[in-house]
């Protein structure tokens, strides 16, 4: 019983110290939007703030309406790419999982190899394009761009959940009369949805957080992403870290909000398709 208690001591201690090392900089960034800009220069430095203020925060929810605005305009995209991923990513995983056909091992070692390419390596590319469709300065070139990398993704998380669905389930819905589409819909569909809610959150969180292609494929500044609102806090001599801060919480907040509501789906996603594909 001692060795268990001090088993369970040492991994709450080492648990908690990790705990700490990652929670600290969001404990930063909340401490710095509260401070003004003398104090975060001050020297010490002080864990928080002698004079509380939420001035940063008034600055963002401002009459310019610049965060605002970058608030719809990444809602827009990000919801647009997410549609795009998780409706073209279902039936594609669940072909490859569900189907024996030659060049299966093939395509999923391609979609693993696009996950390890960096955005840049398709920008140019991708800008040729969308100028030649006439897309440039319009939403659909970033939802466009966004949801190319995100199937990939979504089709190798949806994949591995239809694998771990019962091949007897596909029989006893042919046994009931259901063809391929019928089983697909009726059955598959709703056993795979933790899955599915995976692939749709991270496909809205990559697409939330792109910063490259919202700046490259759109240069009006009214439809532009919120993430290119950061260099409006960086000047010629200084930058406003408490602005910055203040900016960095209000943009991740439908993040965060997102996988606290989430999370049971969240969780069962990812561990429903956690076995040998």
């Amino acid at each position: 019983m001692k060795k268990e208690s001090r088993s369970k001591l040492v991994s709450f201690l080492v648990g908690g110290l990790v705990f700490l090392v990652f929670i600290f900089p969001l404990y930063w960034m909340v401490v710095t939007a509260l401070k003004t800009q003398v104090e975060i220069f001050s020297i010490p430095t002080p864990l928080w703030p002698k004079n509380l203020t939420l001035d940063a925060f008034a600055k963002q929810l401002s009459s310019s309406g610049d965060t605002l605005r970058g608030f719809k305009n990444s809602l827009i995209i990000s919801c647009g790419a997410t549609a795009i991923a998780t409706v073209l990513a279902i039936p594609a995983a669940y072909g490859l999982a569900r189907f024996r056909f030659g060049a299966r091992r093939g395509l999923v070692l391609f979609f693993l190899i696009t996950q390890m390419l960096p955005s840049t390596l398709v920008l140019t590319s991708l800008y040729i394009m969308f100028s030649k469709m006439h897309l440039l300065n319009t939403y659909w070139a970033p939802i466009l761009a966004d949801a190319t990398l995100g199937i990939p993704f979504s089709i190798i998380i949806l994949r591995t959940d239809f694998v771990s669905i019962p091949k007897e389930l596909d029989e006893a819905a042919k046994i009931d009369g259901c063809g391929h589409v019928s089983a697909f819909t009726k059955i598959m569909l709703p056993i795979a949805k933790p899955g599915i809610v995976v692939a749709a959150v991270l496909s809205f969180v990559y697409a939330w957080g792109d910063l490259i292609y919202g700046i490259t494929f759109i240069t009006n500044p009214n439809m532009r992403p919120i993430t290119s609102s950061i260099y409006n806090y960086v000047q010629q001599y200084q930058t406003l870290w408490n602005s910055t801060m203040a900016f960095g919480i209000i943009a991740i907040t439908p993040v965060v909000l997102i996988f606290i509501f989430m999370q049971k789906y969240i969780v069962s996603g990812l561990t429903n398709g956690a076995v040998k594909a």
